[in-house]
């Protein structure tokens, strides 16, 4: 494959899974600078942004690190994506990038969906089985899941570079459309699960303590519900696109741009929660709506 068809091809997961056909195409079109454009906001704005929620995390400022680890490893994943936005728009001037960009791909197509899972997931156990949460609470456990996390991010992204290699751009739709499918609906049971867990009242609760508990499951109820919300408004759209697409064998690279500027905003929400929590929201930022939202 040479470096002008992989340009084409694989110029983003999201907008450049084009058809062979597309070579006959200007090189640098408008689709080509608003997805330029797109990454560039995502790159000046996210890079500070999930970088200062590290340095916060480090140095104490929220909960610690072993209570904010899976946010530590997210921050971490999503800076990645930050940096690869950056490849992306320079590999639409510059092709000699794309084998680098389509390496990152699986960054996004399995980094930042996972690390929310298990957001999703230890909240859904400290809810409905406090008593499993506790036993692995401990880092340890975290730090094993978060390994393994990582590992199958970096079989993603040998994955991605060989699905580009191959030119297979139907298998390749296939999977980020059945992995970002399976990722919402481990989020939205968990969702569920939480939401029948705050209509019962646990045993010998009374008085300040049964409100305290039920402050605590609302809470959490508040935090899975936005990462839902986050999660189908960054990913539903990737997965409808992805399977019009197989199954009308139509591809153009407009119909990526929603699902690209829904990818961008999904990045915001976690570290905007843990700002907010932290008290270091800009002033800006926070409403009294929100206020009253989380507490």
């Amino acid at each position: 494959m040479n470096t002008e068809e992989m340009n084409n091809s694989t110029v983003n997961f999201i907008t450049t899974e084009t058809s062979t056909n597309s070579t006959t195409q200007p090189s640098i079109g408008l689709i080509d600078l608003v997805v330029t454009c797109v990454h560039s906001i995502n790159f000046l704005f996210g890079l500070p942004t999930h970088s200062y929620v590290i340095w916060l995390i480090i140095t104490g400022t929220g909960s610690g690190v072993a209570s904010e680890f899976f946010l530590l490893n997210l921050s971490m994943c999503e800076t990645g994506n930050c940096l690869n936005c950056l490849v992306s728009a320079l590999t639409v001037y510059l092709s000699s990038l794309s084998l680098l960009m389509v390496f990152l791909q699986g960054l996004i197509l399995t980094g930042r969906p996972l690390f929310q899972c298990l957001m999703c997931v230890e909240r859904y156990l400290a809810v409905v089985h406090p008593v499993t949460f506790l036993k692995f609470k401990p880092l340890r456990y975290r730090v094993i899941c978060c390994t393994v996390v990582w590992i199958i991010i970096l079989s993603s992204c040998f994955y991605c570079l060989f699905i580009a290699m191959s030119q297979n751009i139907t298998v390749h739709t296939w999977f980020f459309s059945l992995v970002f499918l399976l990722f919402f609906s481990i989020q939205l049971f968990c969702l569920v699960a939480v939401l029948r867990a705050l209509k019962q009242s646990g045993p010998g609760e009374r008085g300040r303590e049964r409100g305290e508990e039920n402050h605590m499951k609302r809470r959490a109820f508040y935090l899975i519900l936005i990462t839902t919300v986050s999660l189908a408004i960054t990913y539903v759209p990737f997965t409808v696109t992805g399977f019009y697409i197989i199954l009308t064998q139509q591809n153009n690279d407009g119909y990526w741009l929603p699902g690209l500027v829904c990818y961008m905003l999904g990045g915001f929400v976690h570290p905007v929660l843990y700002l907010h929590r932290t008290g270091k929201l800009p002033l800006f930022l926070k409403r009294p709506a929100i206020v009253y939202f989380f507490h």
